[in-house]
């Protein structure tokens, strides 16, 4: 086993050893989404022609656990480990810049795609969920992981304190996802609001994740594949820039 992978193994077992914090709370938190939402709004949203409300949720809901619990992942490791100051002990090794890169971006990956399907395992109890092009479905999970896995290390590299990781999360990341299209469709907005949900970058990852469930989405899945990509290579870019450059983890 390489160093990488060493890295890799190490950041996958920290979330890991407290899966009932890791994985088991935020399947819980969207299972009381699905169940509060879906038995309020069961008889009174109708989004898409035979898709019932609740199973329409269910893709957004599992999308948005993904998203936040893959940018959870890789920035609250380097932020506890820069706060602890243990983050010196890794300087050490002789690992390269990709190598940080490759394993902290794969371990958000990893925690990512479980809480996504331990959602999906625990929604099949109340909804039917259909998988129409599930192509659509693993290409919107990996990228849209890999993207929040990324933004989490930046924002872990630019944050020196909780309460700085803590603001990025709370007035970034989690108005995006919420306005994103999860439990609405885009088109229910007004016009202006419609035109803003397109800057928005989530609403993209949400809606062509939707549409393999489903087969119909807001917009075309390719236009979302497309943004997303852009979106996934821009923060890359950025985030191996930080880490060649030693950004707030060098002296």
């Amino acid at each position: 086993m390489n160093g990488w992978q060493m890295l890799l193994y190490k950041e996958v077992l920290r979330f890991w050893k407290v899966a009932f914090q890791t994985i088991a709370g935020p399947v819980l938190t969207a299972m009381l989404y699905l169940l509060i939402f879906g038995h309020a709004l069961e008889a009174h949203v109708k989004v898409y022609d035979r898709v019932s409300y609740s199973a329409f949720l269910v893709p957004g809901l599992a999308m948005m656990s993904l998203l936040q619990n893959a940018f959870a992942n890789s920035s609250s490791s380097l932020i506890m480990s820069k706060v602890m100051g243990n983050l010196v002990f890794l300087m050490l090794t002789p690992l390269s810049y990709m190598n940080w890169f490759v394993a902290y971006v794969g371990a958000a990956v990893i925690r990512g795609l479980v809480v996504g399907l331990g959602v999906f395992a625990v929604s099949s109890f109340f909804t039917e969920t259909s998988f129409v092009a599930p192509v659509w479905i693993a290409i919107f999970a990996v990228l849209g992981a890999s993207l929040m896995g990324t933004l989490g290390l930046i924002a872990g590299l630019w944050a020196e304190k909780f309460d700085q990781l803590a603001a990025f999360q709370n007035f970034v990341v989690m108005p995006m996802t919420f306005l994103s299209g999860v439990f609405y469709s885009i088109h229910s907005l007004p016009p202006f609001w419609q035109k803003v949900s397109h800057l928005n970058p989530f609403f993209y990852m949400i809606d062509g994740f939707r549409y393999g469930f489903f087969g119909v989405s807001d917009v075309s899945p390719w236009l979302s594949l497309g943004v997303v990509g852009s979106a996934l290579a821009v923060v890359s870019g950025v985030a191996v820039s930080l880490l060649r450059s030693g950004y707030k983890i060098r002296v």
